[in-house]
């Protein structure tokens, strides 16, 4: 079951399951929501999908999502990663 080349990918009519930005087997992209359908393409008819793609909620708008930006008046600095090259102490120290 490991093997990712003989996995089926989804092909037209079959439900969307996750938010992305598809490709078709003939490199046409569609943003695609989860729930809908895989549209069939307009001059082959149906066609396989590939996510190429995830989509954010806040991606399209260009900004960080606001649960990795640090709060200013947060008190509980101890323990806490402030900076890329800061390390956790661990174990023994010598």
């Amino acid at each position: 079951m490991g093997d990712k080349n003989k996995a089926m990918l989804p092909i037209s009519r079959e439900e969307v399951e996750v938010d992305g930005v598809y490709t078709n087997e003939w490199g046409r992209e569609e943003v695609l929501h989860r729930g809908e359908n895989f549209p069939a393409d307009p001059i082959m008819g149906t066609t396989e999908w590939q996510l190429s793609e995830f989509l954010f909620d806040n991606h399209h708008e260009g900004r960080t999502d606001e649960r990795l930006v640090p709060k200013e008046n947060d008190t509980d600095k101890i323990g806490k990663i402030t900076h890329p090259r800061r390390q956790q102490q661990g174990g023994d120290a010598q």
